[in-house]
């Protein structure tokens, strides 16, 4: 298909950490036959902002459409600085919006915010939430969502019946609330004594892992929590194949990518009611939603799935379901239609 444009894919692709989903992306487009270049994979803010400006004029010549990950705080202003160069450079660029936060960010900022998208070929959102928080400032934001391989994932059949076996996979933030994790624990580990979560992900630096920690000494229950680092990306489904139920404690969200592993692993999914999560699950048919900061209604949620077998096997099943909307074998051609269309000289809507 010698119609296809270049691409370049501008995002953070530095080594470690959470991998992000646009990589993702460029490692199946590229084995479609697609000429994919990343920027940039510099560390270090200020490396990587003047890698992308210098990269896009090195390469300018060297493909055809650009695509620009959109998160909201000082992330916002090297997307608003690369939307500009592109125009200036007469390259026509396709948007994702990124993080729960956007929504609270454009209310803020509604000037930027209609701005940047508006001067895009096309603007894309992961979730019909993000897709609606932004309507006032562009309407036409058209809803790809986060991609899995689910042959990774389908490694057990449907739980028949929960053990209490919890995992949390997020990093330590205080955007994810891993402090609910040993509260969670301290208020069922007396009924439930076998009771043991595993949390997992990398430190942000932000106090939350330390007071993790020290929460789960005072509360005494470090003994039923095993509390680790950042895995590699290819050891997700083996670890999430080792619990039952999977904890989900953000106070704020979009569509996270790990619960939709979790769902695809076959976990039952307890989390906290905020940002895209309700658009993303049905409370009580793919997972339990609860309100956030509450350990007491998280663990009866939890209590629920280990007393009752069948909303046990009922989860599992749903969400599982659920995840075949988000194997990659549907969402790439949606990119690759996009892309297509994006080379073209009118907005895409």
């Amino acid at each position: 298909m010698d119609s296809r444009p270049a691409l370049l894919l501008l995002g953070i692709f530095t080594s470690g950490g959470v991998r992000p989903m646009s990589a993702e992306l460029a490692d199946r487009l590229a084995a479609r036959g697609w000429d994919v270049r990343l920027l940039s994979t510099r560390p270090g803010r200020l490396a990587r902002v003047l890698h992308m400006a210098f990269g896009l004029v090195r390469h300018r010549r060297a493909f055809a459409v650009a695509h620009i990950d959109v998160f909201s705080g000082s992330a916002f202003i090297w997307a608003e600085m690369t939307a500009l160069l592109l125009r200036r450079l007469g390259k026509p660029y396709v948007l994702t919006l990124r993080g729960g936060n956007l929504p609270a960010f454009a209310a803020r900022w509604p000037r930027r915010t209609a701005a940047l998208l508006r001067s895009a070929r096309a603007v894309t959102a992961p979730s019909r939430y993000l897709k609606e928080a932004v309507e006032p400032w562009h309407a036409a934001v058209i809803v790809i969502p986060n991609a899995l391989d689910l042959a990774r994932y389908a490694t057990r059949p449907p739980r028949r019946m929960a053990a209490p076996r919890l995992v949390w996979l997020r990093a330590f933030h205080r955007l994810y609330s891993p402090e609910l994790g040993p509260a969670v624990v301290a208020v069922l580990r007396k009924e439930f004594p076998n009771l043991h979560l595993t949390m997992t992900g990398p430190d942000k630096g932000d106090g939350s892992l330390q007071r993790t920690v020290a929460l789960a000494r005072s509360l005494e229950v470090q003994s039923s929590i095993t509390i680790g680092g950042p895995i590699p990306k290819a050891e997700t489904p083996a670890r999430l194949a080792e619990a039952d139920i999977f904890l989900n404690t953000a106070t704020v969200d979009n569509a996270p990518v790990t619960v939709m592993e979790a769902l695809a692993s076959g976990l039952c999914v307890v989390s906290t009611r905020v940002g895209g999560v309700p658009w993303l699950v049905r409370d009580g048919v793919e997972a339990l939603l609860v309100d956030p900061a509450d350990p007491v209604a998280m663990a009866d949620a939890i209590r629920r799935i280990l007393r009752d077998p069948d909303l046990a096997a009922r989860l599992s099943e749903a969400g599982r379901r659920r995840a075949s909307d988000f194997d990659w074998s549907r969402v790439l051609p949606q990119w690759e239609q996009l892309f297509m269309r994006s080379a073209g000289p009118e907005p895409v809507g």
